[in-house]
């Protein structure tokens, strides 16, 4: 039999709708979760402030890397390659933790 999928009705209050900017997320994991914080940071200054706190099994982990490589793709094939700038750029940005 074949499973028909229904679709989901997402709905977003005004106060989430405006988005939270990050540029700096700190990865962590355990057995049975995966933790992203995502944080602020300025440019020169040695601390961050966490501004959300996201909790995902594995298995969402997962799916969620799959979906943003996806849409990664599909962002460079519309809008050209994303270029990553030299080291300055590795002081801010997106980087994984043990």
């Amino acid at each position: 039999m074949e499973e028909k999928t229904q679709p989901i009705n997402v709905e977003i209050s005004p106060e989430h709708s405006e988005g939270i900017y990050s540029n700096l997320v700190l990865v962590g994991h355990s057995p049975s979760e995966f933790i992203l914080d995502f944080a602020r940071i300025l440019p020169g200054l040695q601390k961050a402030k966490v501004f959300a706190r996201i909790i995902m099994t594995p298995q969402n982990a997962y799916l969620l890397k799959n979906a943003l490589e996806e849409n990664l793709k599909k962002y460079e094939e519309r809008f050209g390659k994303i270029k990553i700038f030299g080291r300055e750029a590795k002081e801010i940005g997106f980087k994984q933790s043990s």
